[in-house]
């Protein structure tokens, strides 16, 4: 399967703004969207292009939380975004995300019931869901000495100079109050301080080679680290060019998330971006983003049809036991949960941390 770098699509698309910017002739069809990296099939920009006349200019953004920095400066120029389940709470709650007119965005319908109606939208007013998997751990089977089946491994000291944690301070604080048993969404302050404590521990310990995005691909792939903590469909990615990695959800369980595509209040664009959600929630695009980025399509047809999508295409059949770990089987989800948006006092809680641990 064909992957390519963030970095070489964000340069593609960033030329495409040069050439299309939305106001360089006050008659072109524009949208501009921004996502995650390694995080699309590019052949479906071109093709929504091509079929409809309208320039897609896209971006990227680091996390979560990179984006909802770049929203609140005004740095980024978006229609269409793609936050996590958290952070589309966050941004309904603070009246940043336009209500769609689902009429214009008729494959909402083959979006399955469960990934609808969940805490971040519960009226389904604003989301219309991209992506969903699992967080687990990644690690290089000839780089450690067992099994890793528990979040223990992020934060142990026998693994320094191996580890990469994850830059986000939600995930990261996730896999310390896994570990110590608590819930991933606790506002308990003694409880995140705790697991902030685990977190700082180690980093003092020298056990994180890095914190990381992207740059967990090349790491892992080439074997400079031994364990990640990283996302089901990026590890599929990974063992491609690395086939000594394996992956798993930790016993103590994990998040399970999903991701939507929103439309920002003030987008300038929003013919178009219902346009462009409707064509990527597709079943034909929901395919094509499956084989790419391996990760699971909320669409039912395609997540029902791709092992037959994916024998027709490469003319073997596809491994099941890679398939659940994209699209995890309900047994494993039932030991996850969705992140929820915290309330403002927790939000500044872990800013504080996360500063404070000076990453």
């Amino acid at each position: 399967m064909k992957k390519t770098l963030a970095l070489v699509l964000a340069m593609m698309m960033a030329a495409t703004m040069l050439l299309t910017g939305c106001g360089s002739s006050g008659e072109e069809r524009v949208v501009n969207v921004c996502s995650w990296g390694e995080y699309i099939d590019e052949d479906l920009i071109y093709q929504f292009e091509e079929e409809t006349g309208i320039k897609v200019n896209y971006q990227t953004a680091e996390s979560n939380e990179a984006l909802y920095s770049l929203l609140k400066t005004g740095a980024g120029d978006y229609d269409v975004i793609v936050p996590s389940d958290y952070m589309i709470g966050r941004l309904i709650a603070e009246d940043m995300l336009a209500e769609l007119n689902y009429d214009n965005i008729p494959n909402y319908a083959k979006i399955g019931d469960q990934y609808k109606g969940l805490s971040f939208d519960p009226d389904n007013k604003y989301t219309v869901p991209y992506t969903w998997g699992t967080l687990g751990i990644i690690y290089n089977t000839t780089m450690v000495d067992a099994p890793i089946t528990s979040w223990d491994a992020m934060f142990d000291e026998k693994y320094a100079g191996q580890v990469l944690m994850i830059r986000n301070s939600r995930d990261a604080l996730a896999a310390a109050l896994l570990n110590l048993g608590y819930d991933i969404n606790t506002t308990d302050e003694a409880q995140i301080r705790e697991a902030y404590q685990l977190l700082s521990g180690a980093k003092n310990a020298g056990v994180y080679q890095a914190f990381v995005m992207d740059e967990v691909f090349q790491k892992m792939e080439g074997g400079n680290a031994a364990i990640a903590m990283y996302y089901a469909g990026d590890y599929l990615t990974m063992l491609e060019n690395n086939p000594d990695l394996a992956y798993v959800v930790p016993e103590e369980g994990s998040n399970w998330f999903v991701d939507a595509m929103c439309v920002l209040k003030d987008a300038q664009h929003k013919t178009e971006a219902e346009e462009w959600i409707n064509f990527i929630a597709g079943t034909d695009a929901c395919l094509a983003n499956m084989d790419y980025i391996w990760y699971a399509s909320p669409n039912t047809e395609a997540l029902e049809q791709y092992p037959a999508y994916y024998q027709e295409t490469y003319g073997e059949a596809l491994d099941m036991g890679l398939y659940e770990i994209m699209a995890a089987p309900q047994e494993v989800r039932d030991r996850c949960a969705l992140y929820e948006n915290l309330p403002a006092e927790t939000l500044t809680l872990y800013n504080d941390l996360w500063t404070e641990l000076g990453i």
